[in-house]
């Protein structure tokens, strides 16, 4: 991409440059032109004076970025791949833009090395942290990759069209086409091309001869692009030039920066064009997007104070003015290019960065808007981005076609207009899965119609569901959160799994709920052996439920909710040690603190639920008063039964 795209950062390129080499003048030339960005010019003399053999640092870093700032990316890597092993030291910023070239050279182990390196010897900055730190933004592109089918189009032209945006019934884009024009074309030196224009092109049964200019008040001799509309198409907003009312103005470094400008259409199909309030001469303020409600005016700039080259931005709409602009946040910017914002209907941000992990160059990204602000940041995926650069995407909802630029091999000029049909949604949250199936622990038969929850570690239910006839279930689960899920069934046991969930966009993760079968439940039983419950234990001369009875008693607790019209008896009993008296005390006591804890904790109707202590009165074996027992056979006359009595 050869335009808007690097003229709000070319200013921070300028680098001083010695004059003594033996081809002073030529050098000399060629540092004026690149200092006026007139790369390819100055690229030339480069080359010359490097196949002559007189190379230095200050050289390939600016040969090198004469092909970066132009989008060449493999020339980009191959000449600051020969800085890397010309000096033992290169400047940080330089291993950024090495390592983003590899990556746009589809060398991403290479690219990761360069990052780490850059890491290294750049302590405050986060961009290194983006890429060797993150996700595994590889597996995330993949997973989002195929939802866009690519279509052909006719209009492009031999040199750069970008910027598409929908405009009562057909398409507004950037262009700066030879074909149309009716003036002599004045060249910007940058690439020795044609200035942009605004063009628009009926959307039903066009042809590229259908392409016609916007107005001259839009147009001027300077360039225009990136246009937005309102749904009733009164009014546009749209980036042009530092030229307002016929005059040119500078920064005071003397560089011509970009403005937006807002225009309202008359009766007789006249725009009147002005200046948004909040643009500088000495900073940059473009690519206007609007809100659903078109409340909200979205844009990139480098104004003071930003994260990085240039950022995202928002500003309220306040019936012919504006509020203060507020930045989005780190989760959108870095410290490199976040630009091109497109917000859709379904409230999705789309924009252009190649400061997020991405496959090279600029690449498309989304999240979701919300009350917070926004969402997690994810990478569109292929085949909308590329090795190359990838911006400018919109898309309409309602149909699934939408437009992006991309300046990728096998187009037709130096950036192309690509059309889409949208096959799927994009992944703009990072949502998981759990799916499983109930079986018969026994048969391994699966199990039909069985209840399966899902809770919180704090055993609060978030979902819940009856599993298939095949006995499946899925839930959908947040990203990096612990869960459990638990099946049940009438005339089986329970089984519960507990997992947590990871980063990987959409992980399916694979469980099994095991439930036994259980005759069913009769006068008589005892829940110990139904349930296959843990003896429920007390410590010597203790009343209160431990920590591990708890668990077994939430098992009593949820037989009792599955068998509503049962009726359970607790029985509590004691060891023969201490007094029978005081025993009988204690038994009681256990089976009160027992019967509480099922009512108060697990909701169980009080009625439902009767019980004594005997205390030493029903032991189970030969320890009675006076025989001599070890702890384990003391342990087994401590215990409560629960048996079903109605």
């Amino acid at each position: 991409m050869k335009y808007i795209l690097h003229l709000i950062t070319a200013a921070c390129f300028l680098i001083a440059m010695p004059s003594s080499f033996a081809q002073g003048k030529k050098l000399e030339k060629a540092n004026n032109n690149f200092d006026n960005y007139a790369f390819i010019d100055a690229r030339k003399a480069y080359l010359e004076v490097a196949e002559d053999g007189f190379l230095s640092e200050e050289l390939l870093m600016r040969l090198g970025d004469s092909y970066y700032f132009t989008a060449d990316y493999v020339n980009a890597a191959k000449w600051y791949g020969s800085l890397y092993d010309f000096t033992d030291q290169p400047k940080p910023e330089y291993l950024f833009r090495y390592a983003q070239a590899l990556k746009s050279s589809g060398q991403y182990k290479a690219s990761d090395k360069i990052m780490e390196k850059f890491n290294t010897l750049s302590n405050v900055d986060k961009r290194a942290s983006l890429f060797v730190n993150e996700r595994n933004y590889l597996k995330e592109i993949e997973a989002q990759s195929g939802r866009f089918k690519l279509l052909p189009v006719t209009f492009n032209s031999k040199l750069s069209d970008f910027a598409p945006a929908f405009y009562a019934g057909s398409l507004v884009f950037a262009s700066n086409r030879l074909e149309g024009r009716n003036t002599p074309n004045r060249i910007h030196e940058w690439n020795n091309q044609p200035f942009l224009d605004i063009y628009q092109l009926p959307l039903d049964n066009s042809e590229d001869k259908d392409v016609k200019k916007l107005n001259s008040k839009v147009n001027t001799k300077y360039h225009e692009s990136t246009a937005v509309f309102t749904r009733n198409g009164q009014t546009m907003y749209f980036t042009r030039n530092n030229f307002t009312n016929k005059k040119y103005k500078e920064d005071t470094d003397g560089t011509n920066r970009l403005k937006m400008y807002k225009g309202v259409i008359n009766e007789d199909g006249e725009w009147k064009i002005t200046e948004i309030p909040f643009n500088s001469d000495e900073y940059s303020v473009a690519h206007p997007a609007l809100s659903k409600d078109e409340k909200t005016l979205y844009f990139a700039s480098d104004m003071p104070g930003g994260k990085g080259m240039s950022d995202l931005y928002k500003v309220s709409i306040e019936g012919d003015g504006f509020g203060t602009p507020v930045s989005l946040g780190d989760k959108i910017n870095t410290e490199f290019r976040e630009t091109f914002p497109f917000v859709s209907q379904d409230n999705k941000l789309y924009f252009a960065s190649d400061g997020h992990p991405g496959l090279g160059g600029l690449d498309v990204f989304v999240t979701e808007l919300n009350e917070e602000g926004t969402g997690e940041v994810f990478n569109i995926g292929r085949p909308v981005n590329s090795l190359k650069d990838d911006f400018t995407f919109i898309v309409n909802d309602a149909s699934g076609i939408g437009y992006f630029a991309s300046n990728r091999d096998g187009g037709m000029g130096d950036d192309d207009i690509y059309s889409f049909e949208k096959v799927e949604d994009v992944i703009s949250a990072c949502t998981q899965t759990v799916s499983g199936v109930v079986v018969d622990k026994n048969t391994r038969e699966p199990i039909p119609n069985a209840k399966v929850v899902l809770m919180d570690p704090a055993n609060q239910i978030i979902d819940q569901l009856i599993a298939g006839k095949d006995g499946s279930f899925t839930f959908p689960l947040d990203c990096n959160k612990a869960y459990c899920v638990r099946g049940s069934k009438l005339n089986y046991g329970f089984d519960e799994e507990c997992f947590t969930s990871t980063a990987e966009l959409e992980l399916e993760l694979n469980l099994s709920l095991e439930l036994e079968s259980l005759n069913a439940p009769k006068i008589g039983d005892d829940l110990n052996f139904l349930l296959d419950l843990l003896p429920i234990y007390f410590d010597l001369d203790k009343d209160f439920i431990r920590a591990d009875a708890q668990l077994e008693l939430q098992k009593v607790i949820s037989f009792m909710k599955m068998y509503p019209k049962v009726k359970i008896d607790v029985r509590s009993h004691t060891d023969s040690r201490a007094p029978d008296v005081y025993n009988m005390d204690l038994s009681s006591r256990r089976n009160f603190n027992t019967i509480e804890y099922i009512v108060t904790r697990g909701g169980i109707d009080r009625s439902r639920l009767t019980g004594r202590g005997y205390g030493e009165t029903r032991l189970t074996n030969h320890c009675s008063n006076g025989v001599q027992c070890d702890e384990g056979l003391h342990q087994l006359n401590r215990r409560s039964e629960f048996i079903i009595v109605e």
